[in-house]
Parts: C-alpha cells; structure tokens; sequence
C-alpha cells in the first residue's frame, strides 16, 4: 500500500475501459473525498453522475490528476481520440 503525507493512503481501485462509448468505476465509498484519476489515453473525464460527454474536463494520458468527490459518486471516461483505460484509486485519511 502505497502512502503519501500530503494526501492520505491509497484504498480501493478500480477501472474501466473507453472508446467513443464512455467507460464508468462504479460508485466510489462512503469515506472517500480525494481520488487519484489516471486515463492510459486523452480523455474527458466526468466526477459525479451520469456518462462522461465530450463537455467535460479534459485529462491528458498518465499523467495523475488528484480530484475532490463526495462520497457515492461516479467516474467516467470517453476517449479524445483513442481508446483506453480509465484508473481510479480512492484515497482515504
């Protein structure tokens, strides 16, 4: 199990893949507010609900972007311009 100081420990992962049809984690735990997002191809990236849409925020290829949630909710992915997989580690205190 990985540990960072700054951020809490890393839980739960999980990850799903996306094409043009967009790719969803299941809902994150009731304890979770932090998230390490990882896509392995550019992506648009949805926290919350619902499919991801080409509107939301773009995420570059692995490169990890650390994002709030609340708990319960969902993430998704749909590629830029290529298929790949979607990386979501929950970080807990």
């Amino acid at each position: 199990m990985t540990v960072n100081a700054a951020i809490g420990r890393f839980d739960t992962h999980q990850s799903a893949a996306f094409t043009g049809t967009a790719g969803t984690i299941s809902a994150v735990g009731t304890q979770t507010r932090k998230l390490r997002v990882i896509v392995t191809s550019a992506a648009f990236v949805r926290i919350g609900s619902g499919a991801a849409t080409v509107a939301d925020p773009y995420f570059a290829p692995n490169v990890p972007e650390y994002c709030l949630c609340s708990p319960g909710q969902t993430v998704s992915a749909i590629q830029v311009a290529a298929a790949g997989t979607l990386h979501v580690t929950e970080i807990v205190s």
